[in-house]
């Protein structure tokens, strides 16, 4: 059975110019796509990855100014983890150090050394100095940040449940993961070996505050399917044994995909890795201009208009939280 890791992780963020100057500057990703969202095209829809836009280093954002900070709770996802090559950890260390950005001690998880911090509206983040290969044939580079120590994607993701049987459930029978490791009160499901975006850490907390959307928390988190047929018949397993219901299939332009909240309440996609986001722009020029669907290009002075400059130099840029 083939295993359906983690194909990107929406968030929640604040100011558009902020949340582009953090991704892009200080955690060096490249800008994929620049679109809108396509619900409500009056905001930016920002993707964030590596040089190629692979599935499983996507990091995408809803940026509005004026957000009210979310709150962690059960039934939401907790933390975002990065890999880095082994030997990069003290690089990002003094890096975010200088850069004003909020970290927590250094940790080992699952064998694995870890550094925790958090992006400018607290959302959780982490990077790893991952034990197996993470590959290096798709690394954005920058003047800062070399191809030895360049984020390569996604490592894992920790949810954070008051029960996590249920969810353990869609994870093994739906997307193909076994159970890994218990630390604690978190079990680890994903791949053995690893590779980018095979892990998911389910925490299991009992009764506790259930989280509030705001900035700073996930929106959503998607898992990949390989085309149409896959993902419908991942949706009919959700449904014949798990009795979850999934939406209908929605055209992102660059992935089609279906939405459902899993046992533990945090918002699941499936998301489909065609057709790519090379289908509306040249490689070389991923996420230079703003794109958007069919459906909205007759609005697009309107929506240029309205939408925010992504231009840093044009706002008085606050450095990460403190």
């Amino acid at each position: 059975m083939r295993t359906n890791g983690i194909h990107h992780i929406t968030a929640i963020s604040g100011p558009d110019h902020r949340t582009d100057d953090f991704y892009t500057r200080i955690l060096g990703l490249r800008r994929v796509k620049t679109t809108v969202n396509f619900d409500d095209p009056t905001t930016h829809h920002l993707y964030y990855g590596d040089a190629a836009g692979r599935p499983g280093t996507i990091l995408t954002f809803f940026p509005y100014a004026h957000a009210a900070l979310g709150r962690m709770g059960i039934g939401e996802l907790q933390e975002t983890v990065l890999a880095v090559p082994e030997q990069a950890l003290g690089f990002w260390s003094h890096r975010l150090l200088t850069a004003g950005v909020q970290q927590d001690s250094i940790v080992r998880r699952f064998g694995e050394t870890v550094l925790p911090f958090r992006d400018p509206d607290g959302m959780r983040l982490a990077l790893v100095a991952a034990k197996h290969d993470v590959g290096s044939d798709a690394v954005w580079t920058s003047g800062e940040i070399d191809a030895d120590h360049a984020i390569r994607g996604i490592h894992s993701a920790s949810l954070l449940l008051k029960d996590g049987a249920a969810t353990a459930d869609v994870l093994t029978d739906v997307f193909g993961m076994t159970k890994l490791e218990t630390e604690g009160t978190t079990t680890r499901y994903g791949v053995a070996g690893g590779g980018l975006g095979t892990a998911i850490d389910i925490r299991a907390v009992g009764d506790f505050l259930r989280g509030r959307p705001g900035a700073g928390t996930v929106h959503h988190i998607a898992f990949r399917a390989a085309d149409d047929a896959e993902q419908e018949a991942m949706v009919a397993k959700l449904a014949a044994d798990h009795g979850l219901q999934a939406t209908e299939q929605r055209d992102r332009n660059y992935f089609r995909s279906v939405y459902f909240r899993e046992p533990g309440g945090v918002l699941f996609e499936i998301a489909t890795d065609e057709p790519g986001f090379a289908v509306d722009e040249p490689s070389d020029a991923l996420g230079a201009t703003l794109k958007l669907p069919s459906f909205l290009e007759g609005r697009r002075a309107a929506i240029e208009a309205r939408l925010p400059s992504l231009d840093a130099e044009a706002h008085a840029v606050s450095p990460a939280v403190a």
